[in-house]
């Protein structure tokens, strides 16, 4: 027999005499054929112009709203991180001043009215690093009993000291922010009222109910974290983080929330809250007032910067005027390039696109 390239198939072995062609083609059904019945947009004028001054009419009004909403939200920031040789935190950069009690004043040109809200914020704090993020231990900070005696090895370098394990561990409790921050209102120039920090109900309520728990066990709280040692960085051990044992050891706020990694390098987080306790009168009034600040966090190390803000809030969260802007910007264009294409509908559309064409 001869050979004849054409009867291979496709590149393959020939067919055997007598057997059953072989082919790639694919079976002759609407699906592999690709006959399927679809939808297939055309963009006219009459579809494309409609949308685009829809969308303008509709998102300038929100981002106009959404705008004054975060312009009328009242907000206050101090730094306190004592750079500038005239700041009153200057002192506390040097580390032989141990505690260090600063004092700065400030005035409220405007009423706070509403609930309050005290935050703390740090610039420079990297808390979205890798190993930052991942150095914890979900079942011990859970209470799970085996967990807290032996710690994830995600925790090196800071899982056992002193052969004993570390609870909480990791580089995430072990640099958890430890600045004590007053409040004061200055009454007929002289005499001082302290302002009301509340420092329950900061944390989310599943970090407080479910991810974070106590060990389970009779005794004191100190009983079962017995045959543990706290974090390098911290003064005392987890159990005595407060009074109250409803916010102490693993469930207090305060460690919750640090616990919460930021994504950005400069964020805030909520330290304390001021209630309104009247409708009569505003929270915090205008006036003179003054910042107590137990200085203990070091920042200056690596370029950090530390700041309190006094915020209210409106239905939209904090002052935040990205997303106004945004809208205003995204219905502007869509807005604009409806005219644009408009004006070029008008002028060309009773131009001819059949001109005859000659060979």
């Amino acid at each position: 027999m001869s050979y004849m390239p054409k009867d291979e198939v496709d590149g393959g072995p020939p067919c055997a005499p007598g057997g059953a062609a072989k082919t790639r083609r694919p079976d002759n059904t609407a699906f592999k054929q690709q006959r399927l019945p679809a939808w297939q947009p055309i963009l006219t004028a009459g579809t494309v112009l409609p949308t685009f001054f829809i969308i303008g009419l509709i998102f300038i009004p929100i981002g106009i709203g959404i705008f004054v909403t975060s312009n009328n939200i009242r907000e206050i920031e101090i730094d306190y991180t004592g750079v500038d040789p005239s700041s009153p935190c200057n002192k506390c950069l040097s580390r032989n001043v141990t505690p260090c009690i600063c004092t700065i004043n400030f005035t409220l040109e405007q009423s706070f009215e509403g609930n309050v809200f005290m935050y703390y914020g740090l610039s420079n704090f990297y808390q979205n690093h890798r190993r930052y993020v991942k150095s914890r231990d979900d079942s011990q900070l859970n209470g799970d009993p085996t967990a807290l005696l032996n710690p994830s090895k995600e925790c090196e370098p800071y899982r056992r000291n002193e052969d004993k394990p570390i609870a909480p561990c990791g580089a995430i409790a072990n640099s958890m922010f430890n600045d004590t921050l007053e409040l004061f209102l200055v009454v007929n120039g002289s005499y001082s009222a302290a302002i009301p920090l509340k420092k329950k109900g900061i944390a989310w309520w599943t970090d407080k109910n479910v991810k974070f728990r106590n060990p389970p066990g009779e005794g004191t709280l100190e009983e079962r974290f017995k045959d543990t040692t706290k974090p390098v960085n911290w003064v005392k051990p987890v159990y005595l983080l407060d009074s109250d044992e409803d916010n102490n050891g693993f469930i207090n706020e305060d460690f919750i929330v640090w616990m919460r990694t930021a994504a950005l390098p400069t964020f805030r987080k909520l330290y304390r809250l001021i209630e309104r306790k009247s409708n009569l009168h505003p929270t915090l009034p205008a006036g003179d007032y003054f910042l107590n600040i137990t200085y203990n966090y070091p920042v200056h190390s690596f370029d950090g910067r530390k700041r309190m803000i006094l915020s209210t809030i409106s239905w939209m969260g904090g002052k935040n005027p990205f997303l106004g802007i945004a809208y205003i910007t995204t219905g502007s264009i869509s807005f604009l390039l409806g005219v644009v294409l408009l004006v070029i509908n008008h002028k060309y559309r009773n131009s001819s696109n059949t001109a005859d064409i000659t060979i």
